[in-house]
């Protein structure tokens, strides 16, 4: 009696030492390191060594520079600080075609990095960073929408050759406005068959008869939902050519964003970085006009009226030749005939055409840059804070077309290199589908991070050592059984989240902390259970049998009923709710495991198969 088979003896073993191999990598240090891919091929032991070279130039102690299998480069650094000013090294050093990134990589044995094993994350709390919360305006994008379909309806109309006299949108709805009762009902007819999203009314006011078009709730919510995912995805193209590893960029209800940078320490440039809208367009220079009629209020048809940073007015076309949106690539760098920053960048197909046939017809003519800028300031009013969104439009180059260019160019006229960099950054990024707002921002510093994982890991001892002697002094040698198999739970639980990849969070501790006790719940009701079948003159072989038997039902249907809790504060929470979720369904599992079986199967070595007159229990 109470003796398992070889086979589920062997079985239980390997699953113990598997999870003690998965849980290994925890064990060794994370070093700050940087991660250098190329963008096309892998990383060449030259570039390896330009940064080697760069590195030592800069003073910037290196710990290691090693080649990945995957083509990339991890550069190894003994200090966060370091490891930053390394970042800083590399945003001078290495040109087009390069990206990097800040993150921290174990310093693993190389048969450890052999097996693929690699240790669990760690989540902003305790590895630190940078918790932004990102409010996304709804209703500017619903007016964006409103002014893209305002456009088109006024270019459908003069194609079609109908005469109108206005077209706008006021309040959630477009309105065109004709002289004639015909040309309203003509177009209402085109509209409706061109614009099947709108739902077309008319009417008349004053003489005038009108067409009015306004979004369904339903196209209203599709446009919502669409800006929050394109905004996501943008602000995904930012942060990770800001140089981030493992960032984390997702939903909150809505209409909020989070994002979460492990590593990263400048909430300035972030906030800059994320909220920032700048674009580029190219205009020729309008030569046949005077400035100065311009700056007298007579702007001529078809030009509009910019300044240069110094200052100067200048007379542009208002006819754009392309537009940030047209640009498919962009890089910062240096002018090699200047020294100054400039931008060089790749436009697509249609933009490329565009660019040379309008080259093509002015060689010997002035083009100008426009560098355009969208920010949101905040003013008192009344003793209240106003948001605003204020757009800026300068000149930054006028240079002579001095002969045909199509698909790549550079721009130049920008002030600092740093100016550039933000510039090739957001134009390669893509423009945000709707205005954002940060309404909440954390800086973890990893000094910190360390903090909460020394004190966590501090928790979660107390709570063992605590357990592990109340449980050896109560039950004896069964307590000592009861002890041994939470710390292979504790090893359990720690193998499954390097094996999923989990991030470990301040919650995920509690969650560990709390499975501790439930561990040792299913341990104190099976031996309860054989104390009291002892008190029933049950011998000692039967009152473990039945002790473990009759136990399980309550075991299973505490633990089932905790797994929906937790599956539930899966699925609806969010951030350290998910996190502390994953841990304690995570934790059950393992617990029932090794409180089950793992117990059982010490106990069954230790008394199975003999004649036992007494139990230490």
């Amino acid at each position: 009696m109470n003796q398992y088979p070889l086979w589920k003896n062997l079985l239980i073993l390997a699953v113990i030492l598997f999870g003690l191999v998965l849980a290994l990598p925890n064990l060794f240090p994370q070093d700050p390191a940087i991660e250098v891919k190329a963008e096309s091929g892998e990383v060449s032991a030259a570039t390896r060594a330009a940064i080697a070279a760069a590195m030592e130039n800069a003073a910037v102690p290196v710990k290691a520079i090693e080649a990945r299998e995957n083509g990339r480069a991890l550069i190894r650094f003994t200090k966060p600080s370091d490891q930053l000013r390394g970042q800083a090294t590399l945003d001078r050093t290495l040109g087009e075609g390069f990206q990097h990134a800040l993150t921290q990589s174990p310093d693993l044995p190389g048969w450890v990095e052999a097996l693929g094993l690699q240790p669990m994350f760690l989540g902003l709390d305790l590895r630190g960073g940078i918790h932004v919360l990102i409010d996304v305006d709804m209703e500017a994008a619903v007016t964006q929408a409103l002014e893209r379909y305002t456009g088109d309806i006024r270019t459908l109309l003069r194609n079609d050759r109908i005469r109108y006299l206005t077209v706008g949108h006021e309040e959630g709805r477009i309105q065109v406005r004709f002289r004639e009762e015909p040309l309203r009902d003509e177009a209402a007819k085109l509209i409706r068959r061109e614009f099947r999203d709108l739902e077309i009314t008319t009417g008349s006011q004053a003489g005038d008869y009108y067409v009015y078009g306004i979004l369904p709730p339903a196209k209203q919510e599709e446009i919502k939902d669409f800006a929050l995912q394109q905004n996501i995805t943008t602000l995904r193209n930012r942060v990770n050519a800001l140089g981030v590893a493992e960032p984390i960029i997702q939903r909150q209800g809505e209409r909020r964003i989070i994002v979460q940078l492990p590593g990263a320490q400048d909430p300035a440039r972030l906030k800059d970085l994320l909220g920032a809208t700048a674009t580029l367009e190219y205009r020729l220079v309008d030569t046949e006009h005077s400035v100065q009629d311009a700056l007298d209020g007579r702007v001529p048809v078809g030009a509009a009226l910019y300044y240069e940073r110094n200052g100067q007015p200048i007379l542009l076309k208002r006819r754009v030749i392309v537009t940030g949106d047209q640009i498919t690539s962009a890089a910062a760098g240096f002018d090699q005939q200047s020294g100054s920053p400039m931008v060089s960048v790749s436009l697509d197909g249609q933009g490329a055409r565009q660019m040379r046939r309008v080259t093509t017809e002015n060689v010997g003519k002035p083009m100008a840059v426009v560098f355009i800028e969208s920010r949101t300031l905040t003013r008192i009013v009344d003793g209240e804070p106003v948001k605003e969104r204020v757009r800026s439009e300068e000149v930054i180059s006028v240079a002579n077309i001095l002969e045909p260019f199509g698909r790549r160019f550079q721009t130049t006229g920008l002030d600092s290199s740093e100016e550039a960099h933000t510039l090739a950054l957001l134009l390669r990024a893509g423009a945000l589908a709707a205005p954002i707002e940060i309404v909440e921002e954390r800086t973890i510093g990893p000094s910190l991070g360390q903090d909460n994982i020394d004190q966590g890991f501090r928790s979660v001892l107390i709570g063992l050592a605590l357990v592990v002697i109340f449980m050896a002094l109560y039950y004896r040698i069964f307590g000592l059984v009861a002890d041994l198999v939470l710390v292979v739970n504790l090893v359990m639980i720690v193998a499954v989240l390097s094996l999923l990849q989990a991030t470990l969070t301040m919650p995920g501790i509690a969650g560990i902390v709390l499975t501790v006790g439930m561990a040792v719940d299913a341990n104190v009701l099976i031996f309860e259970r054989i104390r009291e079948e002892i008190r029933n003159g049950s011998t000692p072989q039967a009152s473990i049998h039945a002790g473990y038997d009759k136990a399980l039902s309550t075991i299973v249907d505490a633990n089932v009923t905790t797994l929906i809790a937790a599956i539930v504060l899966f699925s609806f929470g969010t951030g350290p709710v998910k996190g502390f979720a994953v841990t304690l369904f995570i934790g059950i599992l393992t617990s029932m495991f090794t409180a089950i079986l793992g117990s059982r199967a010490l106990i069954n070595l230790i008394y199975g198969g003999r004649r036992v007159k007494r139990l230490a229990i």
